[in-house]
């Protein structure tokens, strides 16, 4: 199955050269709460798919960065640009992935209803899933090892499979842009690089994803962009480029605990082809 989103409709060619607008684009973007900045005065563009990895301390705001570019939370300032358009515009290209913490496991529906409510954006208000969703939903289970679960409750799931059920519920959007909220935290090592390969995949197909993530040991070989965020931008671009001890200790700070890593991934990150 082809997981494409199909090709956009041509710019505007008045000009002699059309200009491609960048797949996201925030502008000095400020968040606060209770007055308190949480962001402050953050710039990240990107211009080409990638897989980007975003890290940094508790606290640090990579959670209220990810709502920011998703219009969950208001900006004190600044602006959010997804395909040259507006987040509103563009939302069913974007797929979201949020904590785990943060969803009503409770709530009873099966893990193949949660992965239906990925194809509701191309469904509308006012149709309901039909057969060629129910398939393609299942196909996506597939993807993520859990089509023998799909009429599980799933509050009746462990945490590894928690967190593919709504991997696959992403994946059926069929988004052009993935946003995710520590989709490697909690799971086991199975789970983690069955994950990974999915990432790697989408990316592969055209598709960019922005991973909240905190092992920093992972990070030279998972993402080939990173942001390095401690309430302002550290600093971003290439892997190879910004994961660098001086950055780390800028965006860390007196960690001991983090800092005592830091040699090893850096070395990683020397030792990766």
């Amino acid at each position: 199955m082809n997981l494409m989103h199909p090709t956009p409709a041509t710019p505007d060619l008045g000009s002699k050269l059309a200009v491609k607008a960048p797949i996201l684009d925030v502008h000095d973007v400020t968040v606060a709460y209770h007055r308190k900045p949480v962001l402050w005065d953050v710039d990240l563009t990107l211009t080409e798919p990638c897989l980007l990895g975003i890290i940094g301390p508790n606290g640090a705001g990579k959670s209220t960065l990810i709502k920011a570019m998703l219009g969950l939370v208001p900006l004190v300032s600044g602006s959010v640009r997804i395909f040259g358009q507006s987040v509103a515009s563009e939302r069913k290209r974007i797929g979201y992935v949020p904590q785990r913490e943060s969803v009503d496991w409770d709530f009873p529906v099966s893990v193949l209803d949660v992965v239906l409510m990925g194809t509701y954006g191309s469904l509308g208000w006012f149709r309901r899933p039909g057969a060629g969703e129910k398939a393609w939903a299942r196909q996506c289970l597939d993807m993520v090892g859990l089509r023998d679960l799909e009429g599980r409750q799933i509050g009746q799931l462990s945490g590894g499979q928690q967190q593919r059920t709504f991997l696959a519920r992403a994946i059926a959007q069929q988004a052009d842009l993935y946003f995710m909220d520590e989709p490697f935290a909690g799971v086991d090592a199975a789970t983690e690089g069955a994950i990974l390969a999915l990432l790697v995949q989408l990316r592969e197909q055209g598709k960019t994803v922005l991973v909240v993530h905190h092992d920093l040991r992972t990070v030279p070989v998972y993402f080939d962009q990173l942001a390095l965020l401690n309430v302002r931008l550290i600093a971003a671009g290439a892997t190879r480029s910004v994961f660098t001890e001086e950055n780390l200790r800028k965006t860390y700070g007196g960690r001991l605990a983090v800092l005592d890593t830091l040699g090893q991934a850096v070395e990683a990150q020397v030792r990766t082809p």
